[in-house]
């Protein structure tokens, strides 16, 4: 996992592991308010908001929205297994 950064500027792609074991992928500006928001508020993703708790397990960085939206779908064509690998 990539060490948090504060630059405003960087944004994150993430990848959280729920309670039933599947993978969510986003991106987001702040890991540690995102995060807190996928499992205490309503702001949380609907896919998440049932799947309480949330775990960050990868993120890493982009320069901007673009590069990182740009990820963010790479990321999310993979398979579960491709993921898992991309984490370890």
């Amino acid at each position: 996992m990539s060490t948090l950064n504060k630059q405003k500027s960087l944004w994150h792609i993430y990848i959280l592991k729920c309670s039933d074991e599947s993978l969510y992928t986003g991106i987001t500006t702040d890991l540690i308010r995102r995060v807190d928001e996928h499992n205490n508020s309503a702001k949380g993703a609907k896919y998440t908001r049932i799947r309480r708790p949330v775990e960050l397990i990868y993120s890493e960085g982009c320069e901007d929205k673009s590069s990182a939206s740009k990820r963010e779908h790479e990321i999310k064509k993979l398979s579960r297994i491709q993921k898992l690998k991309l984490i370890k």
